[in-house]
């Protein structure tokens, strides 16, 4: 078995280039993005980029437009995965906040979220998420709040 760390693995699933010998120490892909259809289409250190491809029959409300609550998820998903390239074997993390800013409406769309840090703390980290849809303009702004935990905190996580 190859030991990679997280930032090294999701660098290798995004190129395709996973083999069943190599894991690392949490799970990706996520069940939930499995689930929903969000996929890392890029990561750095502290930051990542996800995907999903919406569509009214699958991911809309009352109204039509794509639910508030997959955009919440679709930036979940981004800083997750961009704190996740920080965080050391033994340690985890927990969102503690997160807000979010509707700028314009989504119907079918190929959603785009980058996630950045604003600050990284050695227990609380802030993070910026902005999600774009495909003609380019940003749909919604999304701040959280991350806390890493250690020790037995971080048992059974």
């Amino acid at each position: 078995m190859t030991k990679l760390s997280i930032l090294e693995y999701l660098n290798r699933m995004i190129k395709g280039e996973i083999t069943d010998d190599m894991h690392t120490h949490m799970h990706y892909p996520t069940q939930i993005s499995k689930t929903l259809g969000i996929n890392i289409i890029e990561v750095g250190l502290g930051t990542a980029t996800v995907q999903i491809n919406t569509t009214k029959e699958k991911h809309s409300n009352q109204q039509g437009t794509i639910h508030g609550g997959l955009l919440c998820e679709l930036a979940d998903a981004a800083i997750g995965t961009a704190h996740s390239t920080v965080i050391p074997e033994g340690e985890t993390f927990t969102s503690v906040e997160l807000k979010i800013n509707f700028y314009r409406p989504v119907f079918d769309n190929l959603l785009t979220a980058k996630a950045s840090p604003l600050h990284s703390g050695k227990n609380l980290s802030h993070y910026v998420c902005d999600i774009f849809r495909s003609d380019g303009k940003k749909a919604a702004m999304v701040t959280s709040t991350v806390m890493t935990l250690r020790g037995d905190k971080a048992t059974g996580r």
